[in-house]
């Protein structure tokens, strides 16, 4: 290595190849910038699935030519089966991985690259907590926990009493999602007067173990339909809601939540940011597994929401047990739970702003969340 050259980390995550979830692409890039302000030079590999397609006009590589990347972090597209890479010079990129000393693979996303198996530190970071852990020892999937050196999860609560997630075999280290607080500056006067979420109304199938059947967020929603007659403010829903669940669009429409399509107001990472920032508050809506589960389970979008100076309102997944609520960050359990959570932000409007932020760079920010994995893992 010359002097003064900084070393490599490598991050596998979805940044572009799965195109249009702005929510999903800052997510990631929150993780790169908090390996870059620990001193790294940054490369996110994306590998895209084999396609007739030339890689360079896939949607995923227009996708990724609009995006505004952090200073220092670059992302190569990638398909192993054919040698195509798309963002970076190809040639660079075996450079830049030959000298990798850190991998943070985010949902087994290196699998398809052997040559990622040669880095000396290889951290899977679990962000679906119960769902990957079951797929692996109950359906007897292969997560490639084994491929890695060290095992990260938001689910802040696996591996302690009362918790579901089966740790299989492996002793977790868990962490808050990060969030760059310094271009997460705090937001203006909300311009919705709503509250807003973002997610998948099912992103796959429902998981079993023991039993017990672990759902998605359409069923979490379910449970809390009756919330916009009981809230003193909009509640507007940034869902996809399928054709095969049309008797649960009817259901939202006649309870008064108002849905908008995520595709438009956060199908890239500047338009996400712009949503998230207008709104009032944050309501996050967890997966039912999660909260089933007690998984602890913590949302990068909750992250990105506090930094910007709004409060959140958030189905407890037994994450209050490790984090401070009450001010700027409020539990729930159900639709009334969520109501009186409403009603005291509403009588404190400018404090649990103020808090909000506060609990941002006290306990989610970038630099700090990545370096403590990082120290506990061997990166540095």
């Amino acid at each position: 290595m010359r002097p003064g050259r900084p070393p490599v980390a490598v991050l596998a995550a979805m940044v572009a190849s799965t195109p249009d979830q702005g929510g999903a692409t800052s997510a990631a890039l929150q993780w790169a910038i908090g390996l870059s302000r620990c001193g790294y030079e940054v490369v996110v590999v994306d590998p895209l699935e084999r396609s007739e397609v030339p890689l360079a006009a896939t949607r995923a590589a227009s996708y990724l030519d609009a995006i505004d990347l952090p200073s220092g972090v670059s992302v190569a597209l990638l398909r192993s089966s054919t040698g195509e890479v798309y963002g970076m010079d190809p040639a660079a990129l075996d450079r830049a991985l030959a000298r990798a000393e850190v991998l943070l693979d985010v949902s087994g996303m290196a699998a398809p690259v052997e040559s990622l198996a040669d880095i000396p530190v290889r951290v899977y970071v679990d962000l679906d907590p119960l769902f990957n852990q079951v797929w692996h020892e109950a359906d007897g999937i292969d997560m490639g926990f084994a491929d890695h050196t060290a095992h990260v999860t938001v689910g802040l609560c696996v591996g302690g009493d009362g918790c579901a997630v089966p740790t299989c075999g492996i002793d977790w280290i868990t962490s808050l999602p990060p969030v760059d607080v310094a271009s997460w500056p705090v937001a203006g006067p909300a311009s919705t007067g709503s509250l807003t979420t973002v997610g998948h109304w099912r992103s796959y199938g429902s998981a079993f173990h023991l039993g017990v059947r672990y759902g998605q967020r359409a069923h979490s929603v379910r449970r809390l339909l009756d919330l916009p007659a009981l809230s003193a403010l909009p509640v507007q829903a940034a869902m996809t809601v399928y054709p095969g669940d049309d008797e649960d669009r009817a259901s939202l429409a006649e309870s008064g939540w108002q849905l908008v399509d995520p595709a438009d107001v956060a199908g890239d990472p500047a338009s996400y940011r712009r949503f998230v920032r207008s709104s009032w508050a944050e309501l996050s809506i967890a997966k039912a597994g999660y909260v089933d589960s007690r998984s602890g389970w913590t949302s990068d979008r909750s992250a990105c929401y506090l930094a910007s100076g709004r409060p959140v309102v958030a189905l407890d997944t037994g994450f209050s047990a490790h984090l401070p609520t009450g001010e700027g960050l409020l539990a729930f359990d159900d639709a009334e739970g969520a109501a009186v959570a409403i009603e005291a932000i509403l009588a404190d409007e400018v404090g649990h702003r103020r808090a909000a932020r506060q609990l941002a760079e006290d306990l989610f920010d970038a630099g700090p969340v990545v370096g403590r994995i990082l120290d506990l893992v061997g990166g540095r």
